[in-house]
């Protein structure tokens, strides 16, 4: 390790040597004694030592963020799962540049059960350290609402705020509301509804909050055959109702087999600059709750490492205790008491797929949002991918991609499209009339139109595209890359090759092809270039050719030559126009003697 420490952290050599090889979280401090970074450990020692001593071998981030350190804190803790605990708490509090950023700042409602007698439940996005019990927090408003709405039509609750204590309802302070009267509330304040009737209430609204929907069914069936067994028809009636609220409710939250109770799931969806992770706890196999986050890079940190930090984080701040964690692949945290598992086969693959259905669909309405607000967002997103994909120096803002097109060698053209930004520029489009190749020769044409392209763009002073695409494998990109070469243009273009049969990218001088993903974006763009550019190519090549074919029906009138021919297209245009025009308008152009040739040769089966 001596060795590698060099002139930016050599100061730090004793600090790192003395590292006691404990758990613990180790804190970088900047020059202005800001803290930086913050990370946990197994072994501090271990850990903090291998940034110094593989300063060669970690990414370039990494080594701006170790020629930044100053100063090194560490603070050793029992357990690898206390360090995990408090190095999240840590980043939460400081917030460090080189941290993962979690974008979340919102202020999730809970489900209190107020500390009174007769306690109110209601929803709070504050949580008061009073005794009071809070379930929660819920990210998806929503469901919290409709828990609630079952509740208040299960159990009827008071709503008010009245100190209802024994003393007080005893001496008569207070009288039933509307409330009593609508049967909403069964009147506590005046002694209408006994204490221990309510907190049976409250317990079975506890169970059903925490998804023991089951256990409470349970004791409304028995409550209701006890009261049918009474002849009491109407309160087994009213018990009936609650029943069968519940088991719609029910109906429509089980989502797999009933037998998975309690277990926390998470999947991971990760970019090249951020990540999100989606969060869902399952009870008695009904989605109880669900959340996604946001995840900010910014050391090139791995979908394990993401993963790691957003499992925390969340069972942290939604206080749970599940058993049981189902992950998308395996991960190196160590939590007592709690099983990680990457189910394969049956409904816990089920629940984990639907996790990752829904991380997805974030991902993508948060895209959308992002358009909304910069309509060029989806533009930066590609061109990011493009260049990250092509290993590109520079962003692709001008793409340029050219197609030949011909029939057996005849009327040879050339197509170029243009593409500024990720979208189709058709002012920039170009055609090309082949004019120093003879005969069917693509590798030839794609030199000539390459050369003419770029020579007239630098003797014009035009701005050069950042990417060139080639529709054709190898030898049509070498023939491109042969007219760069002579324009002095090699190395300062990116220019790739397309292939039409397997959709393989080629680089100049690559004999191997680069596989990108099928459903990349990179992929689709250049695919979509190649099509339009094809397009564009054979609609002139239809023209060209229907052009040529006229004319040469001309060539075929005996005594009219090839001035007298200009002429006639000079006035009327098209052979269309000539075929159709009387003698007199064809002497007017040509005179009598001739205009009775080209007359006759267009009419004499007329």
């Amino acid at each position: 390790m001596e060795k590698s420490l060099n002139k930016y952290f050599s100061h730090l050599e004793s600090i790192v040597r003395n590292l006691p090889q404990k758990p613990g979280v180790y804190q970088y401090f900047d020059q202005k004694n800001k803290i930086i970074y913050i990370g946990k450990a197994k072994n501090l020692k271990k850990r903090v030592s291998s940034y110094f001593s593989k300063i060669n071998s970690i990414s370039g981030k990494v080594q701006m963020l170790v020629r930044r350190i100053a100063d090194i804190r560490y603070i050793i803790v029992e357990t690898e799962t206390d360090a995990l605990l408090l190095e999240n708490n840590l980043i939460k509090k400081y917030q460090p540049h080189y941290n993962v950023a979690l974008k979340d700042d919102k202020t999730f409602p809970w489900i209190c059960f107020k500390n009174e007698p007769f306690p109110r439940i209601f929803s709070t996005r504050y949580v008061v350290r009073d005794g009071s019990s809070y379930y929660g927090p819920y990210a998806n408003v929503r469901l919290m609402n409709t828990l609630l709405d079952l509740i208040r039509q299960l159990y009827p609750l008071r709503n008010c705020n009245l100190n209802l204590t024994e003393k007080n309802i005893q001496a008569k302070k207070f009288r039933v509301c509307l409330e009593n009267h609508l049967g909403n509330c069964k009147g506590p304040c005046e002694g209408l509804q006994t204490m221990e009737d309510y907190d049976l209430s409250v317990h079975s609204i506890r169970e059903i909050i925490k998804g023991n929907i089951n256990s409470v069914m349970r004791q409304l069936r028995e409550m209701m055959m006890e009261y049918a067994g009474r002849m009491e028809f109407e309160k087994a009636h009213l018990v009936k109702i609650r029943l069968d609220l519940l088991e719609t409710y029910q109906s429509k939250s089980t989502v797999v087999n009933p037998a998975i109770n309690n277990v926390d799931v998470f999947s991971i969806l990760s970019g090249d600059m951020n990540a999100y992770v989606n969060f869902m706890k399952i009870m008695n196999g009904a989605i109880i709750q669900v959340h996604t986050v946001e995840l900010i890079k910014k050391l090139d940190e791995t979908p394990e490492e993401l993963i790691e930090l957003a499992i925390i984080d969340i069972r942290q701040r939604f206080e749970s205790e599940a058993p049981d964690i189902l992950v998308p692949f395996p991960v190196s945290i160590d939590l007592p008491g709690v099983t990680f598992t990457v189910p394969k086969i049956g409904d816990k693959k089920k629940l984990l797929e639907l996790s990752e259905r829904n991380v997805k669909y974030y991902q993508m309405e948060k895209e959308r949002q992002k358009e909304m607000v910069d309509p060029e967002h989806r533009s930066k997103r590609i061109l990011n991918q493009v260049m990250s994909d092509l290993r590109m120096p520079e962003l692709p803002v001008t793409i340029e991609c050219f197609d030949n097109s011909n029939i057996q060698g005849a009327y040879p053209v050339a197509a170029m499209v243009s593409f500024k930004n990720a979208k189709p520029d058709k002012a920039e489009y170009r055609h090309f009339n082949i004019k120093t190749v003879e005969g069917p020769d693509d590798f030839a044409s794609m030199e000539e139109i390459i050369y003419r392209r770029y020579k007239r763009l630098l003797d014009e002073n035009h701005p050069l595209p950042q990417l060139i695409v080639i529709d054709g494998g190898k030898g049509q990109l070498s023939s491109a890359l042969k007219s760069l070469e002579k324009l002095d243009l090699t190395g300062k273009i990116t220019i790739i090759g397309i292939a039409k049969k397997l959709e393989e990218i080629y680089f100049p001088n690559d004999p191997v092809p680069l596989y990108i993903d099928k459903k990349s974006e990179t992929l689709r763009l250049v695919q979509h270039m190649r099509d339009e550019a094809h397009r564009f190519g054979i609609s002139h090549h239809r023209k060209v050719r229907e052009k040529g074919g006229m004319k040469a029906m001309l060539t075929e009138i005996i005594g009219i030559g090839y001035s007298t021919n200009q002429t006639l297209l000079r006035k009327f245009k098209s052979v269309k126009n000539i075929q159709m025009a009387s003698l007199e308008e064809l002497a007017e152009v040509i005179g009598k003697s001739k205009a009775g040739i080209v007359f006759n040769h267009f009419h004499k089966e007329g």
